[in-house]
């Protein structure tokens, strides 16, 4: 029987190799595994819709001794998200880079970076974990500096240092556990670990190192210049998936593995750096000159977001209020991924159109380019949280358990976070209605356009208008 688990790993790995040994034909190799990756990623949905959770034991070796994948309703709906935002960034890659060393190398990097994401989604244990953290940091880096540039090449050399010290400090969080209790299965680990000066320990050192990864503030110093000098499909990809997968390892660590050992003191020190980041990330998004410095400034804020709901987390016993707030949690994940994954595609767009990104002289994008700027506006309706965006429903639940758990002040967080938003989306918005026009490079074509609009879009529309199916996903898995 095919493994629908393995396949979701082994399709971008084998297509990345592919289009590595025949670099004439990486762009159709490349498409060609996309559609197939996202078939098996199709596949582990409807499996864990039915049966709840799938595992895997590879070569029929069982924990601890072989190599486990699991997938459950938290895991599959990244798997889903992912496989949106890599098919709809590979298609607008055919039309953004053009023939030459840039194009050749971005899709074996590109599929490496999407098997790493999978592998990393669904392994069932500390050191796998660790491996593809390593493989997506390294393919990540690779990526971001593919135009050659010198700000590019350094702002990615930085983050390839910044991450190697993060998979370093949680690779010795790691060797802790495995030191006090001989196993690295997150199942068997979370089964053992009990309060005490190892498990805190482990716990500081691997949330430190995934922080660095998720440029949680005051760890972000990385991000902004990473994001922003890197190719758009690129910057796309680190926004909406890479730091994205480092934030969801401390969420499976904070209420699966390490829950009998984060105390309440633990989990008000995140949610006040989650509310740091919102502030100071949007306040820098607001005075950003350039719009994909203003969507990586952005991504620091929604990180910060995400952080918001873990001493709330923390406080509510289990029940109904409970997993209304984790499915809360895990629908804006998903709805800045994709957002944030169509902003970056059309800033891409607005660059080669106007030969530059300059927030203030975007005069004439509304007109030179009237879907891409519809783009711009789904997406920053979903970063503002308006209705009926998935941010909308996740901003209500998230401050309705505020108030429950009696920790009222993260609502004055959320509402100048989502009154800096909304002024920085509407700041790009008047400039791109202004009637003085800038000159066109070149013609927009609809697969870089239509891949940006369906990401936005799916934000929105999907993700707003058909949420009750993610509670029914969520609700049927362990991350639950």
């Amino acid at each position: 029987m095919v493994d629908s688990l393995a396949l979701a790993v082994s399709v971008p790995l084998v297509g990345g190799l592919l289009a590595t040994a025949i670099p004439k034909r990486a762009q159709a190799l490349g498409l060609l595994a996309s559609l197939v990756a996202v078939i098996a990623v199709a596949w582990v949905l409807v499996g864990v819709w039915q049966e709840g959770s799938l595992r895997s034991e590879l070569g029929g070796w069982a924990a601890p001794l072989g190599i486990a994948l699991v997938a459950d309703g938290l895991s599959a709906a990244l798997l889903a998200m992912a496989a949106l935002v890599a098919l709809g960034v590979g298609v607008y890659a055919t039309g953004y880079f053009r023939r030459g060393d840039a194009a050749a190398h971005f899709w074996p990097l590109w599929l490496l970076l999407w098997a790493a994401l999978n592998g990393l989604l669904l392994a069932a244990d500390l050191f796998n974990i660790y491996v593809t953290l390593e493989l997506l940091g390294l393919t990540a880096a690779a990526l971001g500096a593919l135009t050659g540039s010198v700000e590019a090449v350094s702002a990615n050399l930085r983050y390839l240092l910044v991450g190697l010290l993060g998979s370093m400090t949680y690779l010795l969080g790691v060797a802790l556990l495995y030191t006090a209790h001989g196993t690295l299965d997150l199942g068997l680990l979370a089964a053992v670990i009990q309060p005490g000066p190892v498990a805190a320990s482990a716990l500081v050192l691997m949330t430190a190192g995934l922080a660095l990864k998720a440029a949680l503030f005051p760890l972000h110093f990385w991000l902004p210049p990473a994001h922003a000098n890197a190719p758009a499909p690129v910057s796309a990809a680190l926004s909406a998936l890479v730091v994205k997968a480092a934030f969801y390892l401390i969420l499976r660590l904070w209420l699966d593995v390490f829950a009998p050992v984060v105390t309440p003191w633990a989990a008000s020190l995140m949610g006040l750096l989650g509310a740091m980041a919102i502030i100071w990330g949007s306040w820098r998004a607001l005075r950003s000159e350039r719009l994909k410095l203003l969507a990586a400034y952005s991504t620091v804020a929604q990180i910060g977001y995400l952080c918001l709901f873990i001493p709330l987390l923390q406080a509510l016993p289990p029940g109904s209020e409970r997993d209304d707030l984790f499915v809360a949690l895990v629908l804006m994940a998903l709805t800045h991924g994709l957002a944030k994954a169509g902003l970056f595609l059309a800033a891409g767009l607005v660059q080669r159109d106007a030969g530059h990104d300059r927030i203030d002289d975007l005069g004439g994008t509304a007109q030179n380019m009237p879907a891409t700027t519809f783009t711009i506006a789904l997406a920053g309706t979903a970063l503002i949280g308006l209705p009926p965006s998935g941010s909308f429903i996740g901003k209500w639940i998230l401050m309705t358990s505020a108030i429950e758990s009696g920790q009222w002040w993260w609502i004055l967080v959320i509402l100048v976070g989502t009154l800096l938003a909304a002024a920085y989306v509407f700041r790009v918005l008047s400039r791109a209605f202004n009637l003085e026009p800038t000159p066109r490079r070149f013609v927009t074509q609809a697969r870089t356009e239509v891949p940006a609009l369906l990401l936005a879009l799916a934000s929105v529309a999907v993700l707003g208008l058909a949420a009750d199916s993610l509670w029914r996903l969520l609700g049927m898995g362990e991350g639950a």
